[in-house]
Formats: structure tokens, C-alpha cells, sequence
């Protein structure tokens, strides 16, 4: 463990690196090279004047907190620690929405919405960014007449009114210059396109709570209705096609129905863990759960298992949810939802 920290320390860790050059599947092709690399390259284009034969690379989405998971190079600022998104991964030990970007200047992010329809903040450690910002339902007017989005929101191709015929309504972008210091916030489904106005460094992280959890449920059903769209087709020829659905609406957005149900169940069970352990001493509290969910207050944790209960009631009625194998979802949801009512309603009184 010692040689292979001190490995990471010398810059031998492998980070994902973009080319801002090159667009594929409206985005920029990624490919992983070692830390080290990394910055001798950055330093080689600096001092090239910002050219390089190897086009703009960008070292984006590196997940530095699952490298150095007691780094201790920053808190989550107060007003983002509701964070279920990564409280849900970091119990399942297997992924995170915790980034560091790092890139020179023109490096940029092509137009998009966040994963899931999740909030996201950026804060800039160094250099400075621009952000153009479109309130949700304006990227309607971005897309072309196949329905694809535009790669650059900036692009002279908008003007073609044959292949973007709804160009002409859409409002112009809020303009955003963030500084070195600052801290930017992007609610839900905002989508947005950003780019390094000089040479910078910045932490990211996706996140959702109680208050939006809502809105990736009605995002993952829109993205579901868009797969059986697709592959309509088959559906009476296709044995299982209502479980292949769900396993392409996995590999499209990286979640579906059954796992949206675990995510909601362990957020749920932490809650209902806080308001037991809050119901004895203090110092119980702080001993037997981790400091991110023993700083909720009761409130709090009543709140977010509101929230779950009308997300989970809505997933009940909803069709396709009750296609799924019940094998997949212990304890069934309709006893999840009266173990949270019965806490709740216990509190109450």
C-alpha cells in the first residue's frame, strides 16, 4: 500500500483526458493517460503559445476523491452536503460524481445537461470559466429535425433553419464569468456549455437530494419511453422486451427502474437509521453512523423520507415499475413505503 501511494504521489495515477478538438458523438473522445503526462503536456502547450500537435486536452471527470478518498484537500460547502447521489455510491463502494477538472485555456465542455438531471456546483481553485446557461425547456429549440441537440450552442450551423428550424426561439443564454474563488450552482435540467477563459483548475460534483429527486424520476421515465420508442418494433416478437428495455435504459443513462428503487431504499434506510439513533444519546448518534448523515437533523431526515414516500407512491402506480421482478426488490417497495410512514407518523405523534 505504501509503494503504491507513493506512486500516486509522484504523479503515476491515470486521469480521463478530452480533446476539445475533436467531436465525437456530439462530445469530445476521451482517453486515459498518467497524471505526470498530463502536466508535461499542459506545460509543452503554454509555452507553444497554446498549440500542440496533440490538439486541446482537457483533463476532466477525474474522480481524485475515489484516488485519494482522505485527501482533505476540501469540504463540500454547507449549502450542497445534502447530497444523496454520492451518499447512495459511497455505500456501494463502487462509483462517484466527485470531479476535478484541470485544463489550459480554449479548453471547453460542449453543450448538455447533467447526468440524471442532477444540480451541479463548480468551484474554480485557479483561472477563470464562462458559462452559458439555458433555462430548462429552451434546449427544445436546439435540436435539429432529427431531434439531435447541437454539439456547440455557439455553432454558425444554428442558422440553418432546415436542419435547426426552431433555432429562431430560443432565448439568448445566461452569461456567467466565474472567478478565481467562486462557487457557480446549475439547478436541474439546465442545460449549459462552458469554457476555460484561462488556465484552470476546478472541483465538480453532481449531486441530488429532496428537493429534485423528483425530477430525475420523471427524467428516467422520459428516457425509458424513448427506448421502447426505438425498439418499438419488436415488442411482440421480443421475449422479455420489457426487462431489455430497462437493460438499455441502464446502459443509456447508467440507472434503471430497479436500481432508481435501491438508491431510494438506501437513502431511506439511512434516514430511518438517524431518526432511531436521534431518539437515544447524542453520542450514540455520532458512534454508529458517519459524520455526513449524523450532521442531519431530525427535520431533515423527516423531510427527505417525505420525499422519498411521494417518488416511491409514484413509482407504484407507474406501469412499467410494476413489470419488474419482484425478486429484484427487497423489501418490497409497498413495505418500504410503510416502514417510512410508520416512522413518520411516529414522530407525529
Amino acid at each position: 500500500k505504501k509503494a503504491t501511494h507513493h506512486h500516486r504521489l509522484k504523479g503515476d495515477f491515470i486521469v480521463p483526458v478530452a480533446n476539445c478538438d475533436v467531436k465525437e458523438y456530439n462530445a469530445n473522445p476521451k482517453h486515459n493517460i498518467p497524471f505526470r503526462d498530463y502536466l508535461s503536456y499542459w506545460r509543452e502547450h503554454r509555452e507553444s503559445g497554446y498549440s500542440s500537435l496533440q490538439g486541446c486536452l482537457y483533463m476532466k471527470d477525474w474522480h481524485m476523491h475515489r484516488v485519494f478518498p482522505d485527501h482533505g484537500v476540501y469540504n463540500t460547502p454547507l449549502f450542497f452536503q445534502s447530497d444523496w447521489l454520492n451518499e447512495y455510491w459511497d455505500t456501494m463502494e463502487l462509483d462517484d460524481y466527485r470531479f476535478v477538472y484541470m485544463g489550459p485555456k480554449g479548453s471547453w465542455t460542449p453543450f448538455h445537461a447533467d447526468v440524471f438531471r442532477s444540480y451541479s456546483w463548480s468551484a474554480n481553485i485557479c483561472g477563470r470559466k464562462k458559462w452559458l446557461l439555458f433555462p430548462p425547456g429552451q434546449e427544445e429549440h436546439l435540436k435539429d429535425c432529427s431531434g439531435n441537440l447541437v454539439y456547440d450552442a455557439q455553432s454558425p450551423i444554428l442558422q440553418d433553419r432546415d436542419r435547426y428550424p426552431k433555432y429562431s426561439q430560443c432565448c439568448q443564454p445566461i452569461e456567467v464569468v466565474q472567478e478565481v474563488g467562486e462557487v457557480i450552482f446549475v439547478p436541474s435540467s439546465w442545460h449549459h456549455q462552458v469554457y476555460n477563459l484561462e488556465d484552470t483548475i476546478s472541483i465538480n460534483h453532481n449531486w441530488l437530494n429532496g428537493c429534485n429527486i423528483d425530477t430525475m424520476w420523471q427524467f428516467l421515465q422520459g428516457e425509458l419511453t424513448a427506448v421502447q420508442q426505438e425498439i418499438g418494433e419488436w415488442k411482440n416478437c421480443m421475449e422479455d422486451w420489457h426487462q431489455h428495455c430497462q437493460l438499455l435504459l441502464k446502459s443509456c443513462t447508467g440507472i434503471n427502474y430497479c436500481e432508481f428503487y435501491r438508491f431510494l431504499k438506501i437513502i431511506a434506510k439511512n434516514r430511518i437509521a438517524v431518526l432511531e439513533a436521534t431518539s437515544g444519546d447524542s453520542a450514540a448518534l455520532h458512534s454508529t453512523l458517519p459524520a455526513e448523515l449524523s450532521a442531519l437533523g431530525p427535520c431533515h431526515s423527516v423531510f427527505d423520507l417525505h420525499r422519498t414516500e411521494d417518488v416511491l407512491t409514484a413509482m407504484l402506480a407507474n406501469e412499467d415499475f410494476s413489470r419488474l421482478d419482484p425478486d429484484l426488490l427487497g423489501p418490497h417497495p409497498e413495505n418500504l413505503l410503510h416502514e417510512i410512514k410508520e416512522m413518520t407518523d411516529s414522530l407525529m405523534s
